[in-house]
């Protein structure tokens, strides 16, 4: 990834982890999540105040790329890029890299799509601040 857009910073905490002593891979998709709320924010915008607008934003695909673990303690950084994808949707590219020796974790494109009134999709003016 490139043109990144929004970098947000974690550490590993011990519960995170299954009896290998890695993160378990389920709790990345909380880490990609997570850090895009946080893109949100410092786009001005929230999602609780979204969702109370009417503007119900959905993933609707998760393509993970897996490129090496992480284990407890470990600091690491979560980017995320936004671009549309064609009219409606929206393509979050994302990337997991350990802060200690920038090693890719992990490479992630999550789709997303605007939902009004939680059933016909659409892209919402809001979600224009997320591509400036």
């Amino acid at each position: 990834m490139t043109d990144t857009v929004f970098r947000s910073e974690f550490q590993v905490r011990d519960y995170e982890c299954d009896l290998q002593g890695i993160v378990n891979n389920a709790v990345y998709q909380n880490y990609l999540e997570h850090a895009r709320h946080e893109f949100l924010h410092s786009r001005g915008l929230d999602f609780a105040e979204l969702t109370a607008l009417g503007v119900i934003i959905v993933v609707i695909r998760a393509e993970l790329d897996y490129k090496g673990a992480l284990r407890p303690t470990d600091k690491f950084s979560v980017s995320v890029t936004a671009k549309p994808l064609g009219r409606l949707k929206l393509v979050f590219e994302q990337e997991i890299r350990r802060l200690a020796d920038n090693e890719l974790m992990l490479e992630a494109k999550i789709v997303a799509v605007s939902l009004r009134d939680g059933k016909r999709p659409y892209f919402p003016e809001e979600l224009k601040k997320l591509m400036s």
